[in-house]
């Protein structure tokens, strides 16, 4: 008997096929109130990835202090935020899911997608399950992470490993490490900030106006111990800013939702807002790269913290651009990208060369 499959792999459903993309994002609670929003905190905030301490240390100070002051500010946050159909991230990403299996079928690809968050529901355990009970032998994981980080790509692939553990009959696995240059994924962030300024205009950046690339920040001691993190990001930042024809002087690369106070990466956002605004900047445009769907640190954290940052230290006019999401060119992107990783794996084969390079045919 067939596993009930998520929205998107449901999709699919009437195709037998035995591989499978999975997509993985951060995660989410299971509603905005405290008690969801404590339990996915516990989760998130115990990943030795994520807070580098020992747990004997942690612990006490997750469960004693941090959980009982910020779910309840966490849940306010999220509440703001919170759609008809769940949180933001969960719907975007459910959508981008359902838009790439729409993808593969219109090019008769016999291949289904479904998706998972590294924290909360729905599980990486259960969506491979899931999968296993549908037929599906072949998965390819592709973390929506553009620059990989320990805390956000290798968590991922430790849950993976997890779930493995306790599967016998393990089906075969591929990942995607990241792809923060990628041509592609470059065109499709320019495409998603002109598609913006062709509706609002374009900032005027003889004026002084500044657009800020803003990516999550990390704590400095990850880029000393060798994440790359850093400086993809600032290869991303510099990448999307030649492809938008910004010198230097226009564009800032910045690194938000700082936790703690240990060294984070700099410059942080919060503060270039402020300093911009206290510079009476007449107009900034922030757009979040690293962020592949709209989540409650680009909607809440930006859009309202930051937008109200910037105007309260004396800027004039505040513009947070919305994120990826299901932009066409960002699902072209996924579907040419998890073809190419595909291709040679038994049961593919590589399409003629008077094709697109890097496309592959499943057989």
């Amino acid at each position: 008997m067939r596993s009930k499959l998520s929205p998107a792999a449901a999709h699919n459903d009437k195709h037998a096929s035995d591989t499978a993309v999975l997509l993985i994002n951060l995660g989410t609670p299971d509603s905005p109130s405290p008690r969801d929003v404590r339990r996915y905190l516990a989760e998130f905030l115990s990943d030795p990835r994520v807070v580098e301490l020992p747990a004997w240390l942690w612990q006490p100070v997750l469960h004693g202090l941090v959980l009982p002051f910020r779910s309840r500010s966490s849940a306010r946050k999220y509440e703001s935020v919170w759609m008809s159909a769940g949180s933001p991230l969960k719907v975007h990403t459910e959508q981008q899911a359902r838009d790439l299996q729409s993808w593969f079928d219109e090019r008769g690809k016999p291949i289904m997608v479904d998706y998972a968050m590294r924290y909360g529901n729905p599980s990486i355990a259960a969506a491979i399950t899931r999968l296993r009970a549908n037929g599906v032998k072949r998965i390819l994981i592709m973390p929506m992470y553009p620059q990989y980080a320990a805390s956000t790509t290798a968590t991922a692939f430790d849950k993976i490993a997890a779930a493995l553990r306790k599967i016998r009959n393990q089906p075969a696995l591929r990942f995607v490490n990241h792809y923060h240059a990628d041509a592609r994924y470059i065109d499709a962030l320019r495409r998603q900030v002109q598609r913006y300024w062709d509706i609002h205009g374009r900032p005027d950046f003889a004026a002084g106006d500044q657009v800020l690339f803003s990516f999550h920040g990390l704590p400095l001691r990850t880029a000393e111990l060798g994440d790359p993190y850093y400086t993809q990001c600032l290869r991303t930042g510099s990448l999307l800013a030649d492809a938008l024809g910004l010198g230097p002087e226009q564009y800032r690369v910045t690194f938000q939702s700082r936790f703690g106070y240990q060294k984070w990466l700099e410059p942080g956002t919060a503060e270039t807002l402020a300093e911009l605004g206290y510079q009476q900047t007449s107009r900034v445009d922030v757009f979040c790269p690293g962020f592949t769907a709209d989540c409650i640190e680009t909607i809440e954290e930006i859009g309202i913290e930051g937008r109200d940052t910037f105007l309260e230290f004396g800027g004039t006019a505040f513009h947070r651009i919305d994120c990826l999401n299901e932009a066409p060119a960002f699902i072209d992107m996924l579907g040419e990208m998890a073809l190419e990783n595909l291709g040679g794996w038994p049961g593919t084969a590589r399409e003629p060369r008077g094709g697109e390079a890097g496309r592959f045919a499943l057989t």
